[in-house]
């Protein structure tokens, strides 16, 4: 005789694991888009915002991979250079995209809006405080005592490079649950800007909530998005909004402050 069973989590959210740019910090995630961009120019294969916008989310060489395989620039790529694009060039880029990104890096590190008061309201609550980016450890090493001179602090950070892969795959979100001795993974929300971030959440276990406002899938500054017409803004909000539902996330909210809100439904 064979028997199965179902079991669910009931307790208490224990912790939220967020991403950095667009989410944190660098409203719009500028940083990483614009270093795409360089990077491929200098190649002699121009990209447009939104081709180099399509992966993040991604560890950074994975991205630029992925925006290889794009038809577009792969036609662009033969017609340049008599060739498709080979892995050589892709860790090439990378390699030129490392020094491009540690340069402007904390000129993205300050907080976004509501974000400190955010985190505040987190740890009232009691739980711990994750994060976790496509960023590796050499960019992190540059982001994070800039952040944190703004007052930014976090209890543990996963870099891609610090695991076998990066987003979608789960890795950093279990290793952070080991860092903060968190479990199991229906006790952790996952807060992130991009497709990538949700999918991660959804392929670890936890609670995936999308950020549209602040982050890639809008892809504006500040600035930027104040200077849009109403109906402007109401469009590329609803689409950023879709984007990130259709990927599958529990909720979408405009910013992390609004994600403060969504705790008294889990807690």
């Amino acid at each position: 005789m064979q028997f199965s069973y179902t079991r669910s989590y009931r307790g208490p959210i224990q912790a939220v694991m967020l991403d950095w740019a667009g989410t944190m910090v660098d409203f719009g995630s500028c940083a990483p888009a614009a270093v795409f961009q360089q990077v491929f120019a200098a190649w002699q294969v121009p990209i447009s915002p939104a081709e180099a916008r399509e992966p993040m989310g991604l560890e950074k060489r994975a991205h630029i991979r992925r925006i290889t395989q794009m038809a577009r620039v792969r036609q662009a790529w033969q017609e340049e250079h008599a060739r498709l694009p080979t892995e050589d060039d892709v860790q090439e880029m990378y390699e030129a995209f490392i020094p491009r990104q540690i340069e402007i890096l904390a000129e993205y590190a300050a907080p976004i809006p509501g974000v400190l008061e955010a985190l505040a309201e987190f740890r009232r609550r009691g739980l711990k405080i994750g994060s976790c980016t496509g960023y590796n450890r050499e960019m992190m090493a540059v982001l994070i005592p800039v952040a944190a001179a703004h007052g930014l602090e976090l209890d543990a950070v996963v870099c891609a490079s610090d695991v076998p892969a990066g987003r979608p795959y789960p890795w950093m979100l279990y290793r952070l649950a080991l860092e903060l001795d968190v479990y199991p993974m229906t006790a952790v929300i996952k807060i992130g800007d991009t497709v990538a971030d949700v999918e991660e959440g959804l392929n670890a276990g936890a609670w995936s909530v999308g950020v549209a406002l602040t982050g890639n899938e809008m892809g504006l500054t500040e600035a930027e998005l104040a200077a849009l017409e109403l109906p402007e803004y109401e469009r590329l909000r609803r689409q950023a909004r879709e984007r990130l539902a259709r990927a599958g996330a529990h909720h979408v909210v405009d910013s992390l402050a609004d994600a403060v809100s969504l705790l008294d439904e889990w807690t």
